[in-house]
C-alpha cells in the first residue's frame, strides 16, 4: 500500500509540476500576444465651425471628437499628454479598471494634480479582462464638452466576438453637446450667479449636429452599411449634462454589450444612455437600400428644468443606394419616431433588459452595506453676496448637490491620492457617512430644513477585499432626476432598481444575483433607487460621482479610499516620476 501511495505522490507532484508549467507557458504566450500602444495627445485651441459660427474650442490634436484608440484585451496604453491650451487639463480613461495604476485614472485633484498650460504627463496602464467600448475624456472643469474620444477594446489576438454573427464593419457613434460659447465660460458664469448653467445649443453625433440645425447639412455624418451585412455600432453618450435616446429609422438594434462587458443579446428599437454609458449594438442591412436617419434627443426626467429640446441626426446609408454614388441632398432620409422627452416607461423597459452573459461573481456575503442618497440642494444667499446677481437659484438661493447630505469639495493644493500616499494631514477626512444623517421620505415632500447640505472633503475608507453593497437613492429635494452615477476604478453589478423609497425588508426579494449586468455607470431612476455590489480589490482613491457635469460641479460626489492589501500585487504602484505637482 505504501508503494502505491509513493507512486501516487510522485504522479501528483509531476502532474502539479506540468500543470504549473502549462499555466506559465500560457501566461507567457498571453503576454507575448499583448502589445503596447503609444500615442501623443496635444491639448490645443482649434477653430471649429458649428451652427454658422466659428469659435476656438479645446481639442486633442486638432480633432473633434478626438482620436479613437483601439487596443486588444491585455494591451498596454502609453499616452503622452502635452497641454498647449490656456486651461488646466487632465484625461480620464472612463471605465478602465486601472488595476494598481490609480495615478493614471485622471480626475483632477483626486488622483493627480492638473497638467498646467505648457506641462505634460504620460498616462501608462494596461487593459485587463475588458472587451467592448469605453471612452476617454477630460476630467477638469467642463473641458470634456470637446475633449473626448472612443476607446475600443477588441478581443485578444486570435479571438473573436461571442456573437452568432461577426460584424462586417464597426462604427463608433459618439453623442455629444455643443454650445455656441466656451463651455468653461458657461460653467464659470453659473458658478458666479449660483443658478443653473445655460443649456447646450445642439446635440452632436461624432461632432456634427446634423441636418435639422442651421448651417449643418453639408457635414452630417454618413454611416455606411451594405445589404445583407451585420455591423457593430459602438454608441457612447459623451454629452456633458443630458441622458439621450438614440434610434435608427426602420432598423432594429440588437444590444450585445455595455460599458465593456458583454450582455445577453436583446432587441430594441431605441436606446437610452446616461452620460458616461456605452452600448454596443448589432444592426443588420435588412431594409430597402436607401438612407435612414440615426437620431438622438434628450431624455429629461427633472420637472420644470430647462433643457436642450433639439434633435441631432446622422445618416445610415446603404452602399447600393442610388444616393451613395451622388449628391442626394434633395432626397431626405427616413426619420425615425423618438420617445417623448419624459418617457420614463421606455427607459425602464430598456434598462431592465440588461443581463450578464457568462459566469458572474456577484458578492453574496456583504462586509459593508451602504445607503447613499443622491440629489440636489439649495444654499442660502451669503450675506456678502448680491442677491439679484449672485443668488439666481430658486427664491434667491444658490444651487448645490450632495450625497448623504455632504456636498463634495475638491482640494486644491494636493490630489487626494497624493495626500493618502504621502500621509499628508488636513487634505481630507474619512468620515463620509455610511447612511444619510437623517431618514426622511426621500421621494416625497421633503422638508426645506433638509435642502442645505454640509460642504466637505469626506472619503469612505475600505479594507482591501471588502464586499460592498450600495443602495443609491434619488431624492426629490428641489427636483427628482435620473442620475448617472459613475464609479472610477471599478465595475459593479446592478442587482436591482425600482421606484419610490428603497424598502430594506421587501426590495431584496427583487435582487438578481444570477446574471445582473456589469457596468461602471448606473442610471439611478428618477424618484427611485438602484442597488450595486462589487469587491474592493483595487487599492487607491476612487471617485464616485454623478456624470451630469453640472451636478458634480455642485458637489454630487464622494470618493472611496481603498487600502492596500498584502504584498505588491495588492498594493498601488509608486507614483510616476512625471506626475504633475499642484
Amino acid at each position: 500500500m505504501e508503494v502505491f501511495d509513493n507512486i501516487f505522490a510522485i504522479n501528483h507532484r509531476c502532474s502539479s509540476f506540468f500543470l504549473g508549467l502549462l499555466l506559465l507557458l500560457a501566461s507567457a504566450l498571453s503576454l507575448a500576444d499583448a502589445k503596447s500602444h503609444y500615442h501623443d495627445f496635444v491639448i490645443q485651441a482649434t477653430p471649429l465651425k458649428r451652427l454658422c459660427k466659428t469659435q476656438n474650442s479645446i481639442t486633442v490634436n486638432g480633432m473633434f471628437p478626438g482620436p479613437t484608440l483601439e487596443v486588444n484585451n491585455g494591451d498596454t496604453l502609453v499616452v503622452n499628454v502635452v497641454n498647449k491650451a490656456r486651461y488646466n487639463v487632465t484625461i480620464h480613461w472612463h471605465g478602465v479598471r486601472q488595476m494598481r495604476t490609480g495615478w493614471a485614472d485622471g480626475p483632477e485633484f483626486v488622483t493627480q494634480c492638473p497638467i498646467r498650460p505648457g506641462g505634460s504627463y504620460t498616462y501608462r496602464f494596461t487593459i485587463q479582462g475588458q472587451e467592448g467600448t469605453l471612452w476617454w475624456h477630460a476630467h477638469s472643469s467642463w473641458l470634456r464638452a470637446t475633449v473626448y474620444g472612443a476607446l475600443i477594446i477588441h478581443p485578444k489576438e486570435g479571438s473573436s466576438y461571442p456573437f452568432s454573427k461577426q460584424p462586417k464593419r464597426e462604427t463608433a457613434i459618439l453623442l455629444g453637446e455643443w454650445w455656441n460659447a466656451d463651455p468653461i465660460d458657461v460653467v464659470r458664469e453659473a458658478t458666479r450667479t449660483g443658478g443653473a448653467p445655460n443649456s447646450s445649443d445642439a446635440y452632436t453625433i461624432n461632432g456634427q449636429p446634423g441636418d435639422l440645425y442651421n448651417c449643418s447639412s453639408q457635414d452630417t455624418v454618413i454611416v455606411p452599411i451594405d445589404s445583407g451585412e451585420t455591423n457593430l455600432l459602438r454608441v457612447v453618450n459623451s454629452a456633458l449634462n443630458q441622458p439621450l435616446f438614440f434610434t435608427v429609422a426602420n432598423h432594429k438594434l440588437t444590444v450585445v454589450g455595455a460599458d465593456a462587458s458583454y450582455v445577453k443579446p436583446f432587441t430594441t428599437s431605441v436606446l437610452m444612455l446616461g452620460p458616461g454609458q456605452t452600448t454596443d449594438v448589432l444592426i443588420s442591412g435588412d431594409q430597402n437600400p436607401s438612407r435612414y436617419y440615426m437620431a438622438a434627443r434628450a431624455y429629461q426626467s427633472a420637472q420644470n428644468a430647462p433643457f436642450d429640446n433639439t434633435t441631432t441626426t446622422a445618416i445610415l446609408e446603404y452602399k447600393s443606394s442610388p444616393c451613395a454614388a451622388k449628391n442626394c441632398s434633395s432626397n431626405k432620409p427616413i426619420m425615425p419616431p423618438l420617445p417623448t422627452f419624459n418617457d420614463t416607461a421606455t427607459v425602464t423597459a430598456f434598462t431592465s433588459s440588461f443581463k450578464s452573459t457568462g459566469k458572474t461573481f456577484v458578492p453574496t456575503d456583504i462586509d459593508e452595506s451602504l445607503f447613499f442618497t443622491v440629489g440636489l440642494g439649495l444654499n442660502p444667499c451669503p450675506p456678502n453676496f448680491n442677491k439679484s446677481s449672485q443668488c439666481q437659484g430658486p427664491n434667491g438661493t444658490r444651487f448645490t448637490a450632495s450625497m448623504n447630505n455632504v456636498s463634495f469639495v475638491l482640494p486644491s493644493n494636493f490630489s487626494l491620492l497624493q495626500a493618502h500616499h504621502q500621509r499628508i494631514q488636513g487634505v481630507f477626512t474619512t468620515d463620509f457617512p455610511a447612511n444619510p444623517p437623517r431618514k426622511f421620505d426621500y421621494t416625497g415632500n421633503v422638508s426645506r430644513s433638509l435642502f442645505t447640505p454640509v460642504p466637505g472633503t469626506k472619503l469612505y475608507r475600505l479594507k482591501y477585499g471588502s464586499r460592498l453593497q450600495i443602495v443609491l437613492q434619488d431624492t426629490s429635494i428641489v427636483t427628482s432626476e435620473n442620475h448617472p452615477i459613475h464609479l472610477h476604478g471599478y465595475d459593479f453589478y446592478i442587482i436591482a432598481q425600482g421606484f419610490g423609497n428603497y424598502n430594506p425588508r421587501t426590495d431584496p426579494s427583487k435582487f438578481n444575483l444570477v446574471d445582473p449586468p456589469l457596468r461602471n455607470t448606473v442610471a439611478v431612476p428618477v424618484n427611485g433607487w438602484a442597488v450595486i455590489r462589487f469587491v474592493a480589490d483595487n487599492p487607491g482613491v476612487w471617485l464616485m460621482h454623478c456624470h451630469l457635469d453640472v451636478h458634480i460641479t455642485w458637489g454630487l460626489a464622494t470618493a472611496f479610499l481603498v487600502e492596500n492589501g498584502v504584498g505588491e500585487l495588492q498594493s498601488i504602484e509608486s507614483p510616476p516620476e512625471d506626475l504633475p505637482l499642484c
